[in-house]
């Protein structure tokens, strides 16, 4: 599949501005899923740019001028590939597995979320990780505006109501309440006839024997190539596509705009 990206974030700030900087994490790197055949990052100053922790592609933006707006613009083209049962095909990665299983603020499990993760069968196969997405969207129906980007897995089930980013962060804390090695993946998705799935999340689970295995699950299905993965790591905080600090600027206003637009590869 041929995807075409493009996506703008803008802040406005109620007052100026002394000092900012952004990490974003807003650039793809071909792997065993995708080719990126172009890609550019537009920002209003200097851009280091650099690997994390992870080896997600990571930019710093630091602005110490007056302003009261940051526009960023990224567009660019991905060669995706189909996935049998969301196998990614790679290996472990230089991470150990183990980092994969400790939990954090955002996927620390409760007495409710170890309850739910007990109810799924045994995660020993990939079609058993794709009954466990739907008893997390059974107990959490996708609302917007109802969570924020600090919310935590047991806050979101103790709702009933989330985002996908939600959603990744349950399956997050049930995995690792299993035992099983789990990754938060950030990216992109060709959202068909679904308003809410253009800039979007889902996991990566560690199977023993198959290895990492991609779930969306907010549609409770593999992942394909349809979409384009950004970052990967433990959780939100750590693959946030845009985070950042300020000194002034009061209130902010944040418009962000997403396109992702598919076809066919010719002569596929």
């Amino acid at each position: 599949m041929f995807l075409s990206i493009r996506h703008d974030t803008s802040y406005r700030y109620e007052s100026t501005v002394h000092y900012s900087i952004q990490q974003l994490r807003l650039t793809p790197s071909s792997g065993a899923s995708q080719v990126v055949r172009r890609w550019t990052l537009d920002a209003p100053g200097k851009l280091d740019s650099t690997f994390d922790a992870y080896g997600n592609v990571l930019h710093t933006l630091v602005l110490n001028k007056p302003h009261d707006e940051i526009r960023v613009h990224v567009s660019g083209e991905i060669d995706t590939f189909p996935l049998i049962d969301g196998r990614l095909g790679d290996g472990a990665g230089a991470i150990p597995l183990e980092h994969f299983t400790c939990a954090t603020r955002l996927t620390e499990c409760d007495s409710a979320i170890r309850e739910l993760a007990a109810s799924a069968p045994p995660l020993d196969r990939p079609a058993a990780l794709i009954a466990l997405a739907e008893k997390i969207v059974e107990r959490v129906t996708f609302e917007p505006g109802v969570t924020g980007v600090a919310s935590t897995a047991s806050q979101a089930l103790a709702l009933g109501k989330g985002v996908c980013q939600d959603h990744a962060h349950l399956m997050l804390a049930c995995c690792r309440a299993r035992g099983l090695p789990a990754r938060y993946v950030s990216g992109y998705i060709e959202p068909g006839d679904v308003e809410h799935a253009a800039s979007h999340a889902w996991v990566d689970v560690w199977l023993a024997g198959l290895g990492w295995v991609s779930v969306d699950v907010t549609h409770a299905a593999f992942a394909s190539e349809m979409y384009c993965r950004l970052a990967a790591a433990r959780d939100y905080e750590a693959a946030s596509p845009v985070r950042g600090r300020r000194i002034g600027g009061l209130e902010e206003t944040l418009d962000v705009s997403v396109a992702v637009r598919a076809q066919e590869q010719v002569g596929q």
